[in-house]
């Protein structure tokens, strides 16, 4: 059992040894997803691993996150300052970097429920490893692999009042509920252990996340050799994005809550919601120009248009970074609390956040509490800010400091006494953001360490299992779930969509894993079980394959993610398909609808000759206009050509990476076939700067000034990418 104190060492080596001791040579070692790997410990256990072959360790985690490498020659030169600057003073984990190169010994194994997206798709040994499970069922999956050691990175305590606990911080998500199932089996005789390693750059979250720090066996504490969070750097926002954020901005009901996934469609409907909210006129006229409310009316009758007065509430397995732009910008900020009948009360407009003698009134007529009041009930209204804490229950009488009051709410004269001296002033103990995993850019991580402690107070770190369905939980069961996610939207990504209403977002029909399902159906299935919830898959028209271009609209696929019986809204950059409780030919109809106009026709044959639409249909002429040429004149003509930024959260690359990045992109498209390759070098050999227009470009690359062969084909073949991409603003000497 644990002991009353942890095993504090300051060496991961050291750490490594006592926990040989304690579970021996067979360890089936649970890591948090993403951010939370304790990376010193990890390696140090790993390089042992390496050593000893007679150590079997099969690691169990999701999401190993290494820092970018190129493939090429010119994508290694672009990469390795960026790399450096970004993660030059993070440690790696360096068994994830085997698994890519695929060097793991016979006596470690590492099996992942979610990969990052594409990461795997030629690994062999990966996609054989992989374990395919609902991140709600991955505690269940861990136990039954057989776990015996968890390890994770957590936050020291920052305040005095902390002293004594640690915090699960960026992943309390599985951890939370695999501690007691870890010393449930550890009351039954199996050698366990749970290791923490301490980490001053974590930030220290509480609420659920703080726990004591006797939670553990062993603790890792070594403050010189404290190393930087993992960051994920803000990608690029694409005009088609923007208009898909914007799309699912006008489906937000306020005095909703919202759960958003990670990547640059989760920044565009951030930066639409903010948009709504702080230049509320602006975003109309792009409301207007888009004709919303006429082509699609489910966004009037789910969403609104007007600012959020009331405020959304969180509620994400994944607490991006736009969480933090939304709570600072004044959008997300209506509060729930952990008691269902307060929180339907709240719900119904019968208590407001302001403390009134009202407040009391109504909570004795729903029974809540007793009149004259009891020590329970002076205890409980203490809780939610409704008494002042300096309230306190002796000898059948309330005391305020010096003052003794009578706790009788039908005497006026008591009524009168408590009012002035005992009522608070404002509800506390709100929560307005519940998250279970987070990782995201440096800024992200600074802005939270940075957070005032009543603002970190309104934050919860939790149990993915609270967060990602109804069940009862510890921190919660279904009615208390139910009144505080009113107007859920649960906003998720896909791949492509099938036309009869299936989603693809985790894998494709040969079998090969691109990430995870992770928690998406989770909220899928949740959006049909919630009342007045939705469900909303967002994704971009079409794709890019070479130098073909592919809809991911498609009539069927060999692989689904979400089955069709639990279709709902669809968005893309062309409008929203509303196709929940819709008949077939209306599923395929509105999904055609917002599909690029390039296949509607192909989509629309498919269809009739399945028997899905009427052999008369024809596309009306208002779909017709789908096209990428229509999605620049939205973004540059209702937006005034400054409302969507492609960077709107900020950019870690330089103004030169930028260019840089295009012109690779470019090139990488042009040689995608070997005709293209052949074609491109040829047109690479011609390629010159005689004006020195990209010299500071070349420089970054280090291919100012060539030596050998290969370099000067580099050279050309940067110089033929720039060509490619150039515009008379793009010539370098940028920042960002």
């Amino acid at each position: 059992m644990a002991s009353d104190k942890p095993l504090t060492l300051n060496d991961s080596k050291a750490c490594v040894e006592q926990l040989i001791q304690r579970v021996g040579k067979n360890i089936t070692i649970g890591l948090p997803l993403g951010l939370g790997k304790p990376v010193r410990f990890i390696n140090a256990l790993y390089e042992r691993a390496c050593s000893d072959p007679a150590i079997n360790l099969h690691i169990l985690t999701a999401l190993s996150l290494t820092a970018p490498q190129g493939s090429s020659s010119l994508e290694k030169r672009f990469m390795e300052p960026f790399v450096e600057r970004l993660y030059g003073e993070i440690p790696e984990l360096d068994y994830a970097r085997d698994v890519v190169r695929n060097r793991l010994p016979p006596n470690v194994r590492v099996s992942e429920f979610f990969f990052k997206a594409g990461a795997f798709l030629n690994n062999a040994s990966q996609q054989r490893q992989y374990v395919c499970t609902n991140y709600t069922h991955a505690v269940r999956d861990l136990m039954a692999q057989g776990v015996n050691v968890v390890a994770q990175m957590v936050a020291p305590p920052t305040a005095p009042e902390d002293k004594g606990t640690v915090s699960l911080s960026s992943n309390p998500d599985l951890t939370l509920d695999l501690i007691p199932l870890l010393r449930q089996r550890e009351a039954e005789g199996q050698a366990v252990a749970l290791v923490g390693e301490l980490n001053r750059y974590l930030p220290f979250m509480g609420n659920h996340a703080a726990i004591p720090e006797t939670r553990f066996d062993i603790l890792l504490e070594h403050q010189r050799s404290d190393y930087p969070l993992f960051p994920a750097p803000q990608m690029a926002v694409t005009p088609e994005d923007h208009l898909i954020g914007f799309y699912a901005s006008t489906l937000l009901k306020d005095g909703g809550t919202l759960q958003v996934g990670i990547g640059s469609l989760g920044s565009a409907l951030v930066h639409s919601a903010i948009l709504r909210h702080r230049r509320n006129s602006h975003w109309k006229a792009v409301y207007d120009y888009l004709a919303v409310a006429g082509n699609f009316p489910s966004a009037e009758s789910l969403g609104g248009v007007d600012t959020f007065e009331k405020g959304l509430y969180g509620c994400s397995e994944m607490m991006v970074d736009g969480f933090i732009h939304l709570l600072e910008a004044g959008v997300i900020h209506r509060e729930v609390y952990n008691h269902a009948d307060l929180q339907e009360l709240i719900n119904a407009g019968r208590i407001g956040p302001e403390v009134s003698l009202e407040t009391l009134d109504v909570l004795r007529q729903e029974d809540l509490i007793d009149s004259p009041l009891r020590a329970r009930d002076v205890s409980w209204l203490r809780g939610y800010g409704i008494l002042r804490s300096e309230v306190e229950y002796k000898g059948g009488r309330l005391r305020v400091g010096q003052q003794s009051l009578e706790p009788d709410l039908d005497q006026p004269e008591s009524r009168d006494a408590i009012s002035q001296v005992a009522l608070g002033e404002r509800l506390a103990g709100g929560i307005v953001i519940h998250g279970g995993f987070y990782v995201g850019p440096e800024t992200f991580y600074q802005r939270l360490r940075d957070l005032s402690a009543a603002d970190r107070q309104r934050i919860c770190m939790t149990s993915v299992n609270f967060i990602n369905h109804l069940y009862d939980h510890a921190y919660g069961n279904q009615r208390l779930k139910s009144a505080q996610r009113v107007h859920s939207r649960f906003i998720n990504t896909a791949m492509m969509h099938t036309l009869n209403g299936a989603a693809v977002s985790d894998g494709l029909e040969d079998g090969r894993v691109v990430s995870g399902v992770g928690g998406q159906y989770n909220f899928v299935a949740m959006a049909h079980e919630l009342p007045e919830a939705r469900s909303v898959i967002c994704l971009r028209s079409v794709r890019k394959s070479g130098h073909k271009t592919l809809s991911n609209i498609v009539f069927s696929y060999g692989h689904c993610t979400i089955p069709r019986h639990l279709r709902d809204l669809v968005v893309t950059e062309y409008g929203i398909a509303d196709i929940r409780g819709q008949s077939d030919e209306q599923v395929y109809l509105r999904l055609i609808r917002i599909a690029d106009s390039r296949f509607q026709e192909e989509l629309l044959a498919q269809a009739k000759k399945a028997g899905k639409v009427d052999a008369a249909f024809q596309i009306p002429l208002a779909w017709r206009n789908n096209t990428p040429e229509a999605v620049k004149r939205a973004v540059e003509t209702a937006g005034g050509g400054d409302l969507f930024p492609a960077f709107p959260f900020g950019c870690d690359f330089t103004g030169d990476e930028l260019v840089l990045g295009k012109a690779l992109k470019a090139l990488k498209a042009e040689t995608a076939t070997g005709r293209g390759k052949i074609s491109t070098l040829w047109r690479a050999l011609k390629a010159s700067d005689t004006e020195g227009r990209y010299q500071s470009l070349l420089q970054r690359m280090k291919l100012d000034s060539p030596r050998g062969l290969r370099e000067k084909l580099d050279q050309r073949l940067v110089i033929h990418g720039l060509d490619l991409t150039h515009t008379p603003s793009d010539t370098g000497n940028q920042t960002a």
